[in-house]
């Protein structure tokens, strides 16, 4: 091998080791910058015509499409978890620990304890006045806590508007690094650096939705959601988000457009094809997933529960209940009542047996015709039904004995009474009780229940379903009547001349309370957390704080167990990715002692040459 060879050999190894060095520097000066992948040189044996020579193979970037794929899917996940856990737990604050000042419960004990105060001695006025007090007090907290989920909803919205904008901006300049990844032309450091800005970009993104991301062989990518819906191929996708201003207790999500409440979320695909992500259902997983189903979902569920709760105060202070006559005819045995005071929304109830279990029959007035057929099992287990009342007592009548078929009697003898028969000889039923349960329609008219607690304009609260039913959002609303307010004596003096000593009305608000059962309204399946509340107003105070203690528990142990995931699987990136400075050190040894051979070659080749031009 002549001297020109050698120096030739010598100089492609000094060459392929100042690139090495070059890679390696560079790695060291970004141990610690998030996002960067370790890269590395290789080094060709080549021949030549007469010898051997040092040639630089291709910079490789550490990356691993598999881990990488979990990765993404795992970050999706744990931005999902991670925001439902921090609003669920701001609303289990909001409803408070139970005995705990500020919580639900407390304003309820409290007032429960200053009626028991008040029915001892109804004749003192600092007794009644402080029964107002808590009264107001109980109203003020439900107006609060429904006021702040709502504020929780607003937050929302804002989040997921901002979300958009941060969205489309990524994805903006993810389509950037794309068009220069495509370029060939590209040196691979240069290359090596955009796929790092690359996958930094997938990573924020797939913090905020579900992403299927397909690596191509030139560095690019492609985005979808797991459910199919494309993102970005050579062009990206644009989200749009638009507002619904302020939202209330009645600003629910509808698939229908023109009464939906809330904002809409959507996406434009660049061949111009708008979908509505939310409802077709597109979203999965990531922020923008749990922060939609906090929005329609949970706190919806959470103020359906304070209105729940509202409305059983109202009815436990407002409710007379008129128990039927019992009734005989021939062998069959029954009941019957007077409806004249059932108020739209009231109801009349029947017992029976059959079977050996006893049965609940609850039958609503509705006079919204839209809501009909009515028809569902309560949180009590108390079969529902709905019937339109327009037509007098025989329509109300005839309608029932439809619905409950063979096995009753059901007929209107005369007036506004109704009368319910069990089937007698027969003997498959026994008829048990038949009552109504009527909303008070005045303060002094003789009868014991009142309406302490009214809706907007002092309207009595009756849980009509008209519209959007009177129950929606009545925690906002509720207050205390302000004629009672103004006049105490009313709490005692259900007629204009009962003495203020008279305990007759007090201790029927405290039966009330203890006994009379409510049930939540007709469920809607998961999004319906309110049609499991069943029992007295403190039941469903206690089922209300325990729901929410137990969602908001669950929503921070999976967000745990997901942070957990998420941790390791970062750490198995940082050892496939990560910069070790302990073996790039042992690297730059070994670059270092080839270095000094070739360039100890080359100084021998040097004196050779030397040595021959002075023969």
């Amino acid at each position: 091998m002549g001297l020109s060879v050698t120096l030739s050999s010598a100089l492609s190894g000094m060459r392929v080791g100042q690139n090495a060095l070059d890679t390696l520097s560079n790695n060291v000066a970004n141990a610690g910058t998030p996002g960067y992948h370790r890269r590395s040189t290789s080094v060709i044996d080549s021949l030549g015509v007469n010898s051997t020579y040092a040639r630089e193979g291709q910079l490789t970037r550490a990356f691993n499409t598999s881990l990488q794929a979990h990765y993404t899917r795992t970050t999706a996940e744990s931005g999902f978890t991670s925001v439902q856990a921090s609003f669920l737990d701001r609303v289990q604050v909001l409803f408070g620990k139970p005995g705990t000042v500020g919580s639900i419960d407390s304003a309820y004990n409290a007032f429960e304890s200053s009626l028991a105060a008040v029915a001892t001695s109804p004749d003192s006025y600092a007794n009644r006045a402080d029964f107002i007090q808590k009264a107001q007090a109980l109203t003020g907290t439900l107006n609060r806590l429904s006021s702040d989920i709502q504020s929780l909803r607003q937050e929302i919205e804002a989040k997921l508007s901002n979300s958009v904008d941060s969205i489309n901006n990524q994805l903006q300049s993810l389509e950037k690094v794309n068009l220069r990844l495509a370029d060939q032309g590209i040196d691979p450091t240069s290359r090596a650096t955009l796929m790092d800005q690359r996958d930094r970009l997938v990573d924020d993104l797939s913090t905020q939705m579900d992403l299927n991301v397909t690596y191509r062989s030139d560095g690019t990518v492609a985005l979808m959601t797991r459910s199919g819906v494309g993102i970005l191929d050579v062009k990206a996708s644009v989200f749009q988000y638009e507002s619904a201003g302020a939202l209330s207790a009645a600003s629910r999500f509808s698939p229908n457009d023109a009464v939906s409440g809330v904002g809409k979320l959507s996406i434009m695909t660049p061949a111009g094809l708008e979908i509505d992500l939310v409802k077709q259902n597109v979203l999965q997983s990531g922020e923008l997933a749990g922060l939609v189903q906090l929005r329609d979902q949970q706190l919806v569920q959470a103020q359906d529960q304070l209105d729940e709760i509202a409305a059983s105060v109202a009815q436990a202070m407002s409710t007379n209940v008129a128990q039927g006559t019992q009734v005989t005819v021939g062998p069959a045995n029954g009941y019957e009542v007077d409806l004249a005071d059932v108020r739209n929304g009231n109801e009349f109830t029947f017992k029976y047996l059959q079977g050996g279990a006893e049965r609940t029959v609850r039958v609503l007035r509705v006079d919204d015709t839209s809501k009909l057929p009515l028809d569902y099992v309560d949180a009590n287990g108390a079969r529902v039904i709905g019937l339109d009342f327009s037509g007098g007592t025989a329509s109300v009548a005839a309608q029932l004995q439809q619905r409950m078929g063979g096995g009753f009697n059901i007929a209107n003898p005369s007036g506004t009474t109704i009368r319910v028969m069990d089937d007698g000889a027969a003997g498959t039923t026994d008829m048990l009780s038949l009552s109504t349960r009527t909303t008070s329609s005045g303060l002094q008219n003789g009868t014991l229940g009142f309406s302490l607690f009214v809706d907007t304009n002092n309207a009595d609260f009756t849980n009509n379903l008209d519209g959007v039913g009177q129950k929606l959002g009545f925690a906002s609303r509720i207050s205390v009547n302000s004629a009672i307010v103004a006049d105490n004596k009313l709490l005692v003096q259900h007629t204009g001349t009962t003495p203020l000593g008279d305990q007759d009305r007090l201790n029927q608000l405290i039966s009330n309370l203890d006994d009379m059962r409510f049930a939540g309204g007709q469920g809607s399946g998961a999004t319906n957390a309110s049609s499991r509340l069943g029992g007295t107003v403190a039941d469903m105070i206690s089922q209300t704080l325990n729901y929410q203690g137990n969602v908001a528990e669950a929503a921070i142990s999976n967000n745990e167990t997901q942070q957990m995931t998420l941790d390791a699987l970062t750490q198995r990136l940082d050892s496939e990715y990560g910069v070790d400075v302990d073996e790039e050190m042992a690297r730059l040894m070994e670059l270092q002692n080839a270095f000094a051979a070739n360039a100890r070659v080359m100084s021998v080749v040097q004196e050779l040459m030397d040595a021959l031009m002075q023969l």
